[in-house]
């Protein structure tokens, strides 16, 4: 029989850093879970993502325990790690900060391709052009 599914968790953690402390502990305090096992798992099955930002979809069942689905890391991060930047414009219509080419676009929709709702690759990037654009980044057509 299936367990009763009492809360859904969505936290986004530097991958191998989980620790008990604030954002962890403030998202999954509340729903009585052992932290420090989560923090355990979370770290072993991503310490070889280097510090990429990484989701995990946390549900915790009416007994406590719990599982835990891990995404890709955000559009966002991909496009700052492929271009070296610290972070994106802030005033994205004016102040351009970068520039990315078709290749590393269709690298990274194909890194986001599990998570995103994308029927190919050609409307994957344009997702990602998205999220560019958000971010002030120009790129090749």
């Amino acid at each position: 029989m299936a367990k009763e599914v009492s809360a859904m968790v969505k936290i986004q953690i530097p991958a191998g850093k989980a620790n008990p402390a604030p954002p962890v502990g403030t998202a999954l305090g509340p729903h009585g879970i052992d932290i420090q096992q989560f923090c355990t798992q979370f770290n072993d099955q991503t310490k070889d993502k280097g510090d990429t930002i990484i989701p995990a979809e946390i549900t915790i069942f009416a007994d406590r325990s719990f599982t835990f689905k891990l995404k890709t890391p955000p559009a966002a991060v991909l496009v700052k790690q492929a271009l070296s930047l610290k972070s994106g414009s802030g005033v994205p219509q004016k102040d351009k900060v970068g520039h990315i080419t078709r290749a590393q676009l269709e690298a990274i929709a194909e890194e986001k391709m599990p998570d995103l709702n994308a029927n190919d690759l050609d409307a994957a990037v344009e997702i990602i052009k998205g999220t560019c654009r958000s971010m002030g980044v120009t790129w090749d057509n």
